[in-house]
């Protein structure tokens, strides 16, 4: 059994769909769990409700990600309540759904800052916090790697992500603290509602899931507890996908 009872966990984007998969995970196995969001403040209360309600210990803190003064602003009031951070997952994501004809340098400046600039903000902050053992898990999709229509922003800053996440791990590793990304199938939530061709992406992802599902964010959530236990202490600087065999079918 993974026991994470005296840790405390911060999670970006904790308010809906994988982040809140993983506060609720990490918050089950005994973490106190630090809930960011920015703007969905009811999603947010839910979520220390339910976690509150079945006994845990859970914060919610808002924080805009692509604001580099927020997150330190963030970091304040973590500090005020906690002596250390044994557990960072950065979930927080977003960007516009545009092909490249329509993209603007704003769409471009948003993505990154949101999906990998932030990583390195809160590692930055985080690390005075954090001793051996420590654990930083970003959470990545399959648009780092593969082309999907009108993705372009946002992959290219997934992307980054992974090459942060690697470089982050060579520097840590000498703390005993563990770097690692988790990356995403096809999830159906309400980030997946936004594209145009929603319909069509699940079904042909289904279809190319040898596993015959599409995957959860709790399946998500089960992998990043996996990576924050003593049985992930030799997996470091890797990208662990999570999709069912959805990737190797091309």
């Amino acid at each position: 059994m993974i026991d994470l009872h005296g840790k405390v966990a911060l999670v970006t984007g904790g308010s809906r769909g994988i982040g809140r998969a993983v506060a609720r995970r990490l918050a089950g196995q005994g973490a106190e769990v630090i809930v960011n969001y920015v703007r969905h403040r009811t999603n947010a209360g839910e979520v220390v409700a339910e976690i509150e309600g079945q006994g845990g210990r859970c914060l919610a803190l808002r924080a805009n990600l692509a604001d580099e003064e927020s997150v330190a602003a963030l970091f304040d009031q973590v500090r005020d309540r906690y002596s250390r951070l044994d557990i960072v997952v950065s979930n927080a994501a977003s960007g516009v759904l545009q092909p490249v004809t329509a993209l603007k340098s704003r769409h471009w400046d948003w993505a990154v800052n949101v999906n990998a600039r932030a990583l390195l903000l809160i590692a930055q902050q985080a690390l005075p916090m954090m001793g051996r053992g420590g654990r930083i898990i970003a959470i990545s999709s399959i648009g780092a790697v593969r082309a999907i229509p009108n993705y372009t922003v946002v992959g290219a800053s997934k992307g980054a992500l992974e090459s942060l996440v690697r470089h982050l791990a060579v520097e840590l590793g000498p703390q005993g603290i563990t770097v690692n990304t988790v990356s995403a199938g096809v999830v159906e939530t309400d980030a997946l509602k936004k594209f145009p061709n929603r319909e069509e992406i699940l079904a042909a992802a289904t279809a190319k899931t040898p596993l015959g599902r599409l995957t959860t964010p709790e399946d998500v959530a089960d992998v990043a507890l996996f990576l924050c236990s003593n049985l992930a202490a030799m997996i470091h600087g890797q990208t662990v996908v999570v999709d069912g065999g959805y990737a190797i079918c091309g």
